[in-house]
């Protein structure tokens, strides 16, 4: 490798993204190039299926000097892509981003701007999003409840687009939580945080990797990750049915003792004990959640296991 240190890294994970990573060449490289300072562009492949790999190989050769590839021998996520991105980046800023086009790279110097400010936080706030409705209100709701039973404060916490110093992406390096969300631990870690608005665009081709689902968990990890308070919540929750339970409880004996036994309010007790239990289960996969956390931890796996490195110096560095 070039003993040269570039100011500025780039780290972009990619995952079955054939149909946009020419594109994203073609404008990301003389984005790059404009701005007149040394940078790298460190893409992690991870474990795409498609030929996303090969095209990452062919940009390496036409632009070594640039270019980084970390090559994942399977898919191990996102998180874990970028993880691995800021470990091989070199760069004083390193700038994260997604390969699908929604986050122009035009504006990467914009990021750049803050940084040279002194800020070693740089958030962005998507303007205009081109994302489904469904997605623009579920990122809503989950901010406000994010804010409310966490520290984090993040006002976008989905753009992927996001500034680092050098000395917040070591502090992340130093992580050893197995369940990551890199935004939000940034902002903590950051003694200069700020946030910016920035361009969206819709996905150039391909479809989101991100379902219903995988959005719940990751938003599951992040609340779980940064606070207790959904068990302290559910403590009390627990609390306040149990002295209700106790004066339903009351209530019916003294009917009984009173009035005689009565049948007309099976189906009402039947009603109150369907919601209880679900209550219950409820509790239950939340405490899950943490002892998930717990598992995984303690288990100690690596994130991600590293196939191959693209250098500049024209080898494979296998690991």
């Amino acid at each position: 490798m070039s003993s040269r240190t570039p100011k500025l890294s780039v780290v972009i994970p990619v995952y079955n993204e054939e149909a946009v990573l020419p594109t994203l060449f073609a404008r990301l490289y003389p984005a790059l190039d404009a701005l007149q300072i040394a940078y790298e562009c460190v893409f992690v492949n991870d474990g795409s299926r498609d030929r996303s790999a090969a095209l990452l190989r062919d940009q390496f050769s036409r632009r070594p000097r640039e270019t980084r590839v970390v090559l994942f021998h399977a898919n191990f996520g996102q998180h874990s892509a970028v993880m691995a991105g800021l470990a091989y980046a070199r760069g004083e800023y390193i700038v994260t981003m997604d390969a699908d086009l929604q986050n122009p790279p035009e504006e990467l110097g914009r990021i750049v701007a803050k940084l040279d400010e002194g800020y070693d936080y740089v958030g962005t706030i998507r303007q205009q999003r081109q994302d489904v409705l469904w997605r623009r209100v579920l990122s809503r709701a989950i901010n406000r409840l994010r804010e409310w039973i966490t520290p984090v404060r993040i006002t976008d916490q989905g753009c992927m687009m996001r500034g680092y110093s050098r000395s917040v992406v070591h502090a992340l390096n130093e992580t050893r939580e197995v369940n990551t969300f890199i935004p939000a631990l940034a902002s903590l870690y950051a003694l200069r945080p700020v946030e910016i608005p920035i361009a969206h665009e819709e996905r150039f081709a391909g479809a989101s990797k991100y379902s219903l689902y995988s959005l719940i968990r990751l938003n599951f990890d992040l609340i779980t990750g940064f606070s207790v308070v959904p068990l302290q919540l559910f403590s009390m929750i627990g609390m306040a049915i149990s002295l209700l339970s106790a004066l339903l409880v009351l209530y019916l004996a003294l009917q009984r003792l009173f009035l005689g036994p009565q049948v007309e309010g099976v189906f009402t007790l039947f009603g109150i004990l369907f919601f209880l239990v679900g209550i219950a289960l409820f509790g239950i996969g939340l405490l899950g959640e943490y002892v998930g956390r717990i598992y995984a931890q303690v288990r100690e796996r690596p994130r991600y296991i590293v196939q191959a490195v693209l250098e500049s110096d024209g080898e494979d560095s296998q690991a």
